[in-house]
């Protein structure tokens, strides 16, 4: 009995790793992150490490998917504002930056 939960949630892990490789947008993939924190939790407990499964719950569940998302919504907002603080493209800069840059 014990072999087949940690046989489930083995594959359970295999399949959230490779959903999350999988998907191309990144606020979908840092919930798929979160799904694959909470899943790796359940196998760090099914394999009697629950410190282990609390660690990952907190940190592979709660804050690394946070902070993907906070930084995915800066870089948007920094996106849609043009290099010299205005919104849209107007002005010299464009998404280039400065003449002769790459």
């Amino acid at each position: 009995m014990a072999e087949a939960v940690i046989v489930v949630a083995l594959l359970l892990v295999a399949a959230s790793a490779t959903a999350a490789v999988a998907v191309r947008d990144p606020v979908r993939q840092s919930l798929v992150l979160a799904v694959l924190g909470v899943v790796l939790a359940v196998l760090f407990t099914v394999l009697q490490a629950p410190d282990v499964g609390l660690s990952q719950l907190a940190v592979g569940s709660a804050l690394t998917p946070l902070l993907l998302l906070l930084t995915v919504r800066k870089v948007r907002r920094r996106g849609q504002r043009g290099p010299s603080g205005q919104h849209g493209q107007g002005g010299q800069g464009g998404q280039r930056g400065r003449e002769g840059g790459p």
